[in-house]
């Protein structure tokens, strides 16, 4: 039986998983930022009393001055993904105000595309992140883009926000022992944004009887009494997220 050899995304998410440092987190974003095509991927987290950390391709210039401006308290990226569950195209973001508007325009000046798609994560003890695509194109070109890229984009979210809190336990919820393999974890995702076992099958360019193993071990490590209790204690403990 002849196996096909793994995809050059599928050879960095391998790499993600077998991370076992945040440097790591910083040389596969940038590995997946060529896959991609784009000018930027980044993976920034907002601790509850402002703390920021982060992995991404953004130049060291502009990330500086975003910590010396403190831009965390006007950015509408930050401010629009945390009162929202689902990603944020930022063109639907509110930019009107006078402060916001002199953001953007130092953003642009730093090369920071106008186009953004960022997707909100949250985990254990009330924790916030975002991982975040930036390009500076047409918005049909865009518009293309994310739509053939959404669903990867949202796992490989995951994928890093879940070794981020490996990298920080002290930042996870203490005593949060029950873990998700990577493939359980997308299941249960794909599952909770809505998608049929057949989509999520093919999502994750696996068979149905691959995916029910995977979903019926989730399923017993959360003490769920069927596939849709396993998402909402899944969502409940902060382990996937919509």
């Amino acid at each position: 039986m002849n196996v096909a050899p793994p995809t050059r995304l599928e050879r960095i998410l391998n790499c993600l998983e077998r991370a076992s440092d945040p440097g790591d987190l910083q040389s596969v974003i940038v590995e997946l930022r060529g896959h991609f095509r784009i000018d930027h991927l980044v993976y920034h987290w907002v601790s509850a009393d402002g703390d920021q950390y982060g992995c991404g391709t953004y130049p060291p210039e502009w990330v500086s001055r975003y910590l010396q401006k403190d831009y965390l308290r006007i950015d509408p990226v930050v401010l629009g993904c945390y009162q929202r569950f689902h990603p944020v195209e930022w063109k639907r973001l509110d930019w009107s105000g006078k402060a916001v508007r002199a953001f953007a325009e130092d953003a642009r000046a730093h090369g920071i595309g106008a186009q953004g798609f960022s997707v909100p994560l949250r985990g254990p003890n009330g924790q916030f992140a975002l991982f975040t695509a930036n390009h500076d194109c047409d918005d049909d070109t865009w518009r293309d883009f994310t739509q053939s890229h959404c669903r990867e984009l949202i796992l490989i979210a995951h994928d890093f926000n879940r070794k981020a809190l490996e990298f920080e336990p002290e930042r996870a919820e203490a005593g949060n022992t029950l873990s998700l393999s990577p493939r359980e974890v997308d299941a249960l995702t794909l599952l909770a944004l809505g998608y049929g076992r057949a989509q999520v099958a093919e999502t994750l360019s696996i068979s149905e009887h691959t995916l029910r193993v995977y979903i019926e071990s989730a399923r017993f490590k959360l003490g769920a009494i069927n596939t849709v209790h396993a998402v909402a204690r899944a969502l409940s403990r902060g382990l996937i997220f919509v």
